[in-house]
């Protein structure tokens, strides 16, 4: 190469670089996002702590004339830490539950063995899968027999909470339904419901095409004001919904309706039917077919990738843990920050 070549080689290069950067198409190294919102919280130290021998400890309990409570908790959860600060340490449901229950924490990620019954000894972790925990935490209530009496998945605010808690001491689950007992149990005029753009009024769910989104509140809802003020609030949530058509009922009505596979039923019904105890509770439907339960407190980015999920058609390839797992790491990896608790 001549002189004159050799130094028209860094002109050439630094006019395509200019270039290039003159149509915006060099881009700066995308700053990894960050993922907050987890929180670290050590369960109160008067839960039981011992060998993991559930059907003794199952025994022992129904001798003082308790159940046996078994919290699977996830390190980092933020549904973990609200439910353990507002119940397991605040009066007086803490009270209670030291008084009717003997509490065992199962870590969802733990490598400590755990001796269920004679026939089933695993790991923490597998326990989970086993009993196909997906939300923390999941709360599992077992009789003097070692056999469970009542499953609760999610955060649960204090007042349902305790209803559950005096459901299963008073041994109500031997001739009443939850819904029956918490129904004559619940305060009456906690909330009142309120009105949102994105809701349709609907009374044949047969008839919605596409992804459907059904939403039940009623007036004994603790936890539909933040519901609203937050999730339908929330932008980002917003959008994610556009893909959907969304029916809030009443869950306490009585008024006629049809459901998603042309049959007449009620809201309260309807509510029944899918063993929904929580408000707000929210079904996700596509193709005609139940795809989601959502029975529990939701924050905005675990609702708004859920309904992705769905409405993005990934949960007829991908199973929603690999999804969640890999979307996470999608979203940090384009810059986006992501927090766990709001």
């Amino acid at each position: 190469m001549n002189r004159f070549k050799a130094a028209l080689v860094p002109v050439v290069i630094g006019a395509l670089f200019a270039l290039v950067a003159q149509n915006g198409l060099a881009t700066e190294p995308t700053t990894r996002g960050t993922l907050s919102g987890g929180v670290a919280h050590t369960a109160p130290d008067w839960f039981k702590q011992g060998f993991l021998e559930i059907q003794d400890d199952a025994e022992e309990a129904g001798d003082a004339n308790k159940h046996v409570m078994l919290f699977f908790q996830l390190n980092n959860c933020p549904y973990c830490d609200r439910m353990l600060s507002e119940s397991f340490e605040t009066d007086p449901v803490s009270q209670y539950i030291q008084q009717h229950f003997d509490v065992i924490a199962i870590n969802v990620k733990g490598d400590r063995e755990v001796v269920f019954n004679q026939d089933l000894t695993v790991l923490e972790k597998e326990l989970a899968d086993i009993l196909r925990v997906r939300a923390t935490p999941a709360i599992l209530f077992l009789n003097s027999d070692n056999r469970s009496v009542l499953r609760a998945d999610g955060y649960r605010a204090p007042q349902r909470f305790q209803a559950i808690l005096e459901y299963v001491s008073s041994k109500s689950y031997l001739h009443s339904s939850l819904a029956d007992f918490m129904e004559k149990r619940l305060e009456q005029n906690v909330y009142q419901l309120r009105d949102h753009e994105i809701f349709q009024s609907i009374t044949d769910l047969s008839e919605v095409e596409g992804p459907l989104a059904v939403i039940f509140e009623d007036s004994s809802c603790y936890d539909c004001a933040e519901f609203h003020d937050n999730l339908l609030a929330n932008p980002l949530v917003l959008d994610e919904l556009k893909a959907f058509t969304v029916v809030r009922l009443d869950a306490k009505s009585t008024t006629g309706i049809i459901d998603i596979d042309g049959n007449a039923t009620t809201a309260t019904d309807l509510a029944r039917q899918y063993e929904m105890t929580y408000r707000p509770g929210v079904l996700i439907f596509d193709e005609g077919l139940l795809q989601r339960r959502y029975d529990s407190l939701l924050y905005s980015y675990h609702f708004k990738e859920g309904l992705r999920y769905i409405s993005g058609g990934y949960y007829k390839v991908e199973d929603s843990r690999s999804y969640s797992q890999r979307r996470r790491q999608e979203l940090l990896a384009s810059g986006v920050d992501i927090d766990l608790a709001k």
